[in-house]
């Protein structure tokens, strides 16, 4: 054997293994995650290296200082118009996010992509001082034409039109976006792909902008789950994705506002200070909190927050998700919650449009069965509603998946409701998903060995999910 190699196996060889493996484990993620991590180091050389430098577990450090500075700019800290808040929620809430209780004065439930757009569209046209936009997904289709052509328009009758797109959700072409320059609109994109700078700073692949924002005036909001794209647009696509959006007014405006204002200096450097980014709001009906969730903040707002209003139902738990790869800490949980008697009810795509997500989320149907958790699926279009009711008066909706990469890896934002109303609506919309799902049951549960091999294969990756 030659010398070299000897060096190699003798020397080189631990000293990396023991250079990774201190760097892998100060990341301080989930021992199960770092264990793999560390094997895979071991025993694919060089590959698992590259592997882990680009899709790995990292933290987001924005800058503390930009952070304040977007603060003290738009001047939202402290200035909420809430009459009250929620009680422990709100006060766990606070704490994790910075971002106080608050109220809306109106919440309108979007069923589907049509009505979205169509209260999306008519809200720009009415804009007359800004827009500002921020999706995961945008793309250079008939509806990403119909949005754009809404904001070109507003651009050249002199509104501020800003907008906040993903760097791998959002590949539009450039004679898409020329008209939108030539408007004068402000366009940015977050976490953009730039290949040639991987060798010198670790690319953030994982760590995507999910959520979706528009603010107009700062006075109507919209966020939930819906994407600019086709793919959501019933109104051309009948296999379009079944999903709820919201339009909503008053002080709860405020922070969406300012989860965008953070994201556009985060993405852009630039700092906003004019003194219409906020319009005076009075105290709402409707108790909500704006919860603001990334990889920039290591409490997991949206995971901590779901859990805990699991942890706090009396009466019943009803959860819509598109992709259901639960935390062990959400699935105790669920089960626990059924084992104390309530309405726990789970309602996820027949199919979704990733096979491997699909397999792993049928790999927990037995056991939630067994804790007596009632489970659809729904079909045959893809469900891909982020809802969470609890009880008769408190709702969770926004863009967080019920898996790891929205709890941990993407930028989300949730809302949460403490209205009778508001829960009736989102209740309304969930029997109505349910009646269009197969309820399975631990009769019909009977997977030949393939595909139970598969859905066992496919939980091992639940933490990469």
């Amino acid at each position: 054997m030659p010398h070299w190699l000897i060096v190699v196996l003798l020397v080189a060889w631990p000293a990396y293994l023991a250079v990774l493996g201190v760097w892998i484990v100060m990341q301080r993620s989930e021992p199960v995650a770092t264990l793999g991590w560390l094997m895979a180091l071991a025993f694919l050389p060089y590959v698992g290296f590259v592997i882990y430098y680009v899709l790995g577990p990292q933290r987001i450090r924005r800058a503390g200082r930009r952070r304040d500075a977007s603060h003290d700019a738009v001047g939202a800290r402290g200035k909420s118009n809430a009459s009250g808040d929620m009680g422990a929620l709100d006060r766990m809430a606070q704490a994790m996010t910075g971002y106080p209780p608050t109220t809306a004065s109106r919440v309108d439930l979007l069923i589907d992509g049509a009505a979205t757009y169509d209260a999306l569209v008519t809200a720009i046209a009415a804009a007359q001082r800004h827009v500002h936009v921020e999706y995961y997904i945008y793309a250079g289709d008939r509806t990403g034409t119909r949005v754009r052509d809404a904001l070109v328009e507003r651009a050249r009758a002199g509104v501020k039109v800003r907008v906040l797109l993903d760097g791998v959700g959002s590949r539009l072409k450039r004679s898409f976006v020329a008209p939108l320059a030539d408007a004068g609109v402000e366009l940015a994109f977050f976490h953009p792909v730039r290949w040639w700078a991987t060798a010198f700073s670790r690319p953030k692949l994982n760590m995507r902008t999910h959520r979706k924002i528009v603010i107009c005036d700062g006075t109507v909001a919209f966020t939930g789950g819906i994407n600019v794209t086709d793919d959501e647009n019933d109104a051309l696509n009948a296999d379009a994705y079944h999903d709820l959006h919201m339009r909503i007014e008053g002080d709860a405006v405020r922070w969406l506002q300012t989860a965008w204002l953070e994201d556009w200096h985060y993405a852009t450097q630039k700092t906003l200070g004019d003194s219409t980014l906020f319009a005076d709001a009075a105290p709402g009906p409707i108790a909500t909190h704006v919860i603001p969730a990334g990889p920039d903040n290591a409490w997991e707002p949206v995971h901590r927050m779901q859990v805990e209003a699991i942890h706090q139902a009396e009466r019943r738990v009803w959860l819509a998700t598109p992709y259901f790869v639960p935390s062990r800490a959400a699935l105790f949980a669920l089960e626990g919650a059924a084992m104390r008697g309530l309405d726990v009810r789970v309602v996820i795509p027949k199919r979704s449009d990733s096979r491997l997500v699909t397999a792993a989320a049928r790999s927990y149907f037995d056991k939630l069965l067994e804790a007596g958790v009632r489970v659809y699926e729904y079909g045959p279009r893809m469900l891909h509603s982020k809802v969470l009711l609890v009880d008769d008066d408190m709702a969770m909706i926004g863009t967080s998946n019920f898996d790891t990469r929205s709890f941990a890896l993407n930028f989300e934002i949730v809302m949460l409701f403490c209205n009778a109303g508001v829960a009736t609506e989102l209740e309304k919309s969930l029997l109505a998903d349910m009646a269009k799902s197969g309820e399975v049951t631990a009769g019909s549960r009977k997977p030949p060995f393939a595909s139970r091999l598969s859905e066992a294969v496919a939980r091992l990756f639940s933490p990469m999910l």
